[in-house]
């Protein structure tokens, strides 16, 4: 369980993490400032667990990587959208940041809310009872999120067939 966080339409990665923040791929560093261009105070107020919860386009803009590692280094546990630019996407699963398009979560959901999400099961449930149901991410891709990310989970799959 986790507060969410509501942001917009067109959420770029420059709103995500300035780029004059990018030099280091730290991101503990990274997180001091996510989201600071769209709301200064989001790094302050987030907690580990919380949500980012947006429309439409979400992580458009620049292909960087720095703007999942900010999100992920700020703690939150899954990214809900409307739709995620594709290169956010990638970038998001190479990293091993959750996230999960629900077009009906993302236009319901309010800032301040409690909510939870299975990956796995592809739904979002609010605090009280109110579950929304989205289609999850295809099993080969919620292991490499567990994994932590792309490279991680290349190493763990490299080391077991190096012991059989």
């Amino acid at each position: 369980m986790g507060v969410a966080h509501k942001f917009g339409n067109n959420v770029d990665t420059d709103g995500i993490i300035p780029a004059r923040y990018l030099v280091t791929t730290d991101s503990a560093e990274l997180a001091k400032n996510c989201m600071e261009a769209i709301d200064p105070e989001f790094a302050g107020k987030v907690k580990p667990g919380d949500f980012i919860v947006a429309g439409n386009n979400f992580g458009c803009g620049s292909s960087r990587e720095h703007a999942p590692i900010s999100i992920k280094g700020a703690g939150v546990a899954c990214v809900i959208a409307k739709s995620f630019a594709r290169i956010f996407l990638r970038n998001a699963i190479n990293i091993g940041l959750p996230i999960l398009e629900c077009p009906e979560a993302s236009e319901a959901l309010k800032g301040g809310e409690t909510i939870s999400v299975n990956l796995e099961e592809g739904t979002v449930t609010v605090e009280g009872g109110k579950v929304y149901r989205a289609k999850p991410l295809p099993p080969f891709v919620q292991e490499i999120v567990k994994a932590g990310g792309l490279m991680p989970y290349v190493k763990a799959h490299l080391s077991q067939k190096s012991t059989v």
